[in-house]
């Protein structure tokens, strides 16, 4: 828990150094709070980000640091890959199946298997970094953009481990959680069939 905490105090000391807090950094007219609030206006990133805090909650023991930190990992790949315009295919169906793949691992809460979570994670973790690169704006500073979003990432995770802990102290909390995972796999099928 103690690592929680740790990253937490330093994504919110983050946002108040005025170098990188600062929103038109060297003349850019975006930077920081563009990449802070890109995956938290786009409901399927946010969904998928606190479904991976959840998920690595149920999991328990290092997974709760280690599914977070591997989606942070490989999301920096998938950002960078993004930022130099490197191809990826269908890289919105993938964030779309994320949701509905990540809401359906809560639905059954450990019945995945460690590995396959971390894989899942993994291969998710492209698509959404991905996305986050390619739409960053053209003026933007790259470092400090991709700094935003991992900060907000990270918090993301962060609410999804606190909510899927408090969940697991009381039955009715992990059948809401199981309720939830399900509303939201629907939700993710619901974004897939119309979109394809």
């Amino acid at each position: 828990m103690r690592i929680h905490l740790i990253i937490f105090l330093l994504n919110i000391t983050i946002l108040f150094i005025p170098g990188i807090a600062q929103p038109h950094i060297g003349g850019n007219n975006s930077g920081f709070y563009t990449g802070l609030f890109h995956p938290v206006f786009g409901y399927d990133h946010l969904l998928a980000m606190v479904c991976v805090g959840i998920l690595s909650a149920q999991i328990g023991g290092r997974a709760v640091w280690m599914v977070p930190i591997t989606f942070v990992g490989i999301m920096i790949v998938g950002g960078i890959l993004g930022v130099l315009d490197i191809f990826i295919p269908f890289v919105e169906f993938g964030i779309m199946l994320s949701v509905f793949s990540l809401g359906l691992a809560i639905a059954v809460d450990k019945k995945l298997g460690i590995l396959a979570s971390y894989a899942i994670v993994a291969f998710f973790a492209v698509f959404h970094g991905h996305a986050h690169g390619v739409e960053m704006p053209l003026l933007a500073d790259p470092v400090i953009y991709v700094l935003g979003f991992l900060t907000s990432t990270s918090i993301l995770h962060l609410t999804g481990v606190l909510i899927g802990f408090a969940a697991n102290y009381t039955k009715i909390g992990s059948l809401l959680l199981t309720f939830s995972g399900a509303i939201i796999s629907l939700f993710g099928l619901f974004l897939l069939v119309k979109n394809i």
